[in-house]
């Protein structure tokens, strides 16, 4: 036992800190995001730099930089600076018969251009359903093409009502307390967003027909908030050459299915952008022009089994009372101060939910509970989306 703890502690002491030399290189590689809507829709290109592990910031826009869309047709569209790396055309109507790229100028007079691609334009999504399991629900997606596509990728955004647990019909200014104004300044009813965070492919190439059926594209827990009260996810789908779906393939690989020895393997992902200034410099992306189809659905609790209700968070009302006679004590406390007090004399911030009011006496004090419970604009907006449809 001795020997073994020797041993150990030797082992330990002989460990020197490694850093390869990805980590600690000076130079930084171009990311190049986005695709060339080939319709009326804007097209949004992003281009960020990579950044060292150990850099403070995550985030490395490449700003004033010059892009553009060329055709194999001599045309050419200047995208708009939006900031944050962010480059924008409203609406480019490509033709179809003529192939594009993007080609880019950064500040410090860096080229770079992709490939000439094809348009390939998304067929439509032909339904977005989803399908009750016992441990919540799976959202699936169904579609096809007449014209052998084959390879598809797909995104979504998801929107739900978030509701605090409790309804406040008062609010403090800090030295009083007021009525609050539910209509145009309620925190009861939010909405809340997310987007797919993980890369999503699909191909029909190893069956008959361009086929699709019951693909899934999310899960969701039966105790998630997102399904509380009303939900929706709206998909878009692209569709993609065989060279475009070899690259996300691999990207994903490289950045999601690594993890033990049994995963995919690290491998050069290789992108059809390149530099034009510098032939051995990486640069990190694939552009693809065409246009892609969308499918949104609702979901309402209504509809789903009872068991589905989110797991409890704790939330509890209580008296905010901060003592009910005044110090020579005669007669009740002021009901205002009865709320400043607390707050004064406990440090608990407390949001007021509702009059403590006895039969036949004034108010006396309130009931209250920490903003997390009441306040929904602390994750959401209060502002329903436009695009928003009650049930």
């Amino acid at each position: 036992m001795i020997l073994f703890f020797a041993l150990a502690v030797t082992i330990t002491a002989c460990r020197k800190p490694y850093d390869p030399p990805a980590i600690s290189a000076p130079g930084t590689y171009l990311v190049v995001e986005g695709v060339i809507n080939s319709g009326a829709d804007s097209t949004i290109i992003k281009l960020n730099h990579t950044v060292k592990l150990s850099a403070s910031t995550s985030i490395n826009p490449e700003l004033d930089a010059i892009v553009r869309v060329e055709g194999d047709d001599n045309s050419s569209r200047p995208l708009a600076a939006a900031g944050k790396g962010i480059y924008v055309f409203p609406g480019l109507n490509l033709d179809v018969n003529h192939k594009y790229r993007l080609k880019i100028k950064t500040a410090d007079n860096k080229e770079y251009a992709s490939d000439f691609v094809p348009v390939i334009n998304s067929p439509a999504i032909d339904s977005v359903t989803y399908k009750v399991k016992s441990d919540g629900i799976d959202i699936n997606l169904n579609t096809h093409s007449p014209n052998n596509l084959r390879y598809y990728r797909w995104e979504y955004n998801e929107t739900w009502v978030h509701q605090s647990d409790f309804e406040s019909n008062y609010k403090s200014n800090g030295d009083t307390v007021l009525q609050r104004d539910r209509v145009n300044n309620g925190i009861y009813v939010c909405w809340r967003n997310n987007a797919s965070s993980t890369i999503t492919l699909g191909s029909s190439a190893k069956l008959a027909q361009d086929v699709i059926s019951d693909f899934p594209i999310t899960f969701i827990s039966r105790h998630d908030d997102r399904l509380r009260h009303r939900y929706s996810i709206l998909v878009r789908q692209y569709a993609l050459t065989k060279d475009a779906y070899s690259f996300w393939q691999n990207l994903k690989k490289n950045t999601e299915q690594l993890g033990s020895i049994f995963d995919a393997q690290p491998s050069q992902i290789n992108g059809n952008i390149h530099s034009l200034t510098g032939a051995n410099e990486p640069v990190i992306g694939y552009i693809s022009a065409g246009n892609y189809a969308t499918k949104r659905i609702y979901i309402d609790e209504s509809t789903l089994p009872p068991w589905l209700d989110p797991l409890g968070d704790g939330c509890v009302a209580k008296p905010l009372l901060y003592r009910f006679f005044d110090k020579d004590g005669q007669g009740p406390f002021n009901q205002v101060d009865q709320y400043i007090n607390f707050y004064k004399a406990t440090g608990e911030l407390q949001i007021p939910i509702d009059a403590i009011k006895p039969p036949g006496s004034p108010i006396i004090g309130y009931t209250g509970a920490p903003p997390s419970c009441v306040d929904c604009t602390l994750t959401g907006s209060n502002k329903k989306p436009d695009f928003w449809q009650s049930n």
